[in-house]
């Protein structure tokens, strides 16, 4: 029943959403994406990018010189409307002479699972799979990498070989904040999700996650991401097509070209849309991991947590609403996720120990204690294994909030982001 006083909002959750109850009296801002209009016709936009792309020549004429083309793509956590996008693409490089039995997809899992026949179809659908080689990377099968040297800072490059031997290499993928590199995208979809497992693991370590600035937003000075940039400009990387999307998932914008300087204007369009600002840090925060398909496991809901914390007021409470369907994640995860008692104490085993797969994750969690008191509120998360992590748990919003205002007081403010890390949320400077 609806209690008065209190506004509904629906969170994104799962694949249906949550409608959850707010306190009107504390509630400061309802923090979400710009109203940008989708594409009307994005397809042709689609088209288009490739015939006049960003900063170098079009694809056909780059396509003329290859024998052989690989074409990246993200995996399905990832809502890339490859449907849409791949088909131009494929079509270009065939009419430009590439046979179609050397033209391969692979999907850049990364170190994620593999995909699965459901998965595919829905990324891909009948026809391209039945009429094109579609590979999933795999980054802890070290034959299957070429190395390619060290970067500057001394990372070990290890890239899929597949991708390393294809005279054209393409990305096709979308951009959004990311809890590390600051944006998805482009050179991000060759240096981690065609990576191998070590290469991985040093991009993932506290060498770089350590660093305040290997955050949401950041560009710049982001070491991860000039880091991620030198590793796609050694093992190649010719031609991009990042897509920006609005709050359902429509094209509002499509970034083709050369990586670097197409990518860059996708990011400078996608900030103006994703941002939203608060006057001042909230007491308590209520955010998601945008819901299906990222917030599948408590491993990638954990972007829902850092993407909330330039909002919230230090000693302050976070809420993560995230389903996890599929649990906390890999076992190797389970294994980590559940084996420290507090956040200080895997933050000194980190320190102290080589870099484990999948750690990296949970230091970004980690990150978050430091900040405030962390509630999840999952309803995919085993009991035994809840009662093991070492952030707070609650069985709904609404006893989460009832309980982070008894901690905080009766008048705190209260912030509430639906879409989780799709919108880039900050401080208004100009207003404090």
């Amino acid at each position: 029943m609806y209690e008065r006083g209190h506004m509904k909002i629906r969170l994104a959750y799962g694949k249906e959403g949550l409608e959850v109850e707010v306190p009107e009296k504390n509630l400061a801002k309802i923090l979400t994406m710009k109203s940008t209009p989708p594409l009307a016709e994005p397809l042709r936009a689609v088209k288009e990018s490739l015939l006049r792309p960003i900063g170098c020549p079009p694809l056909g004429d780059i396509v003329r010189t290859a024998k052989s083309a690989c074409i990246v793509v993200c995996d399905f956590t990832r809502p890339v409307p490859n449907r849409l996008l791949l088909p131009p693409i494929l079509e270009i490089l065939e009419t430009n002479g590439l046979q179609r039995q050397n033209i391969m997809i692979l999907i850049a899992t990364g170190l994620h699972r593999r995909s699965t026949p459901t998965e595919l179809d829905t990324m891909f659908g009948p026809d391209i799979l039945r009429r094109y080689t579609v590979v999933d990377h795999r980054a802890s099968i070290l034959e299957e990498q070429r190395y390619v040297g060290r970067t500057r800072r001394d990372t070990p490059v290890y890239i899929d070989e597949r991708y390393c031997s294809a005279d054209l290499k393409i990305t096709v993928g979308f951009i959004e904040p990311h809890l590390m590199a600051g944006f998805s995208g482009a050179r991000k979809i060759v240096a981690i999700g065609c990576a191998g497992e070590e290469t991985i693991k040093t991009l993932h370590s506290p060498a770089f996650l350590d660093d305040p600035l290997c955050r949401e937003g950041s560009i710049d000075k982001n070491p991860l991401h000039h880091e991620l940039l030198e590793i796609a400009f050694m093992v190649g990387h010719d031609f991009t097509i990042d897509v920006a999307l609005d709050a359902n998932k429509s094209i509002t914008g499509v970034f083709a070209g050369h990586p670097q300087l197409a990518h860059a204007s996708g990011i400078e369009a996608v900030r103006k849309s994703v941002g939203a600002t608060l006057p001042l840090p909230a007491d308590i925060v209520l955010t998601t991991c945008a819901g299906f398909p990222l917030d599948l496991t408590y491993y990638q809901a954990i972007k829902g947590m850092t993407a909330a914390l330039p909002v919230l007021k230090q000693g302050g409470v976070l809420i993560l609403a995230a389903e996890c369907a599929e649990g906390l994640g890999s076992e190797r995860f389970v294994s980590m996720a559940t084996r420290f008692r507090t956040s200080a104490e895997f933050e000194q085993w980190i320190h102290s120990h080589p870099v484990e797969v999948d750690q990296w994750q949970l230091q970004e969690c980690a990150k978050a204690t430091q900040r405030g008191e962390v509630v999840v509120v999952s309803s995919g998360i085993r009991r035994e294994q809840q009662e093991k992590l070492f952030v707070q748990t609650a069985v709904s919003v609404e006893e989460a909030l009832q309980q982070a205002l008894q901690k905080v007081g009766p008048n705190a403010s209260i912030a509430v982001i639906p879409k989780g890390p799709y919108t880039l949320v900050d401080i208004d400077s100009g207003a404090i």
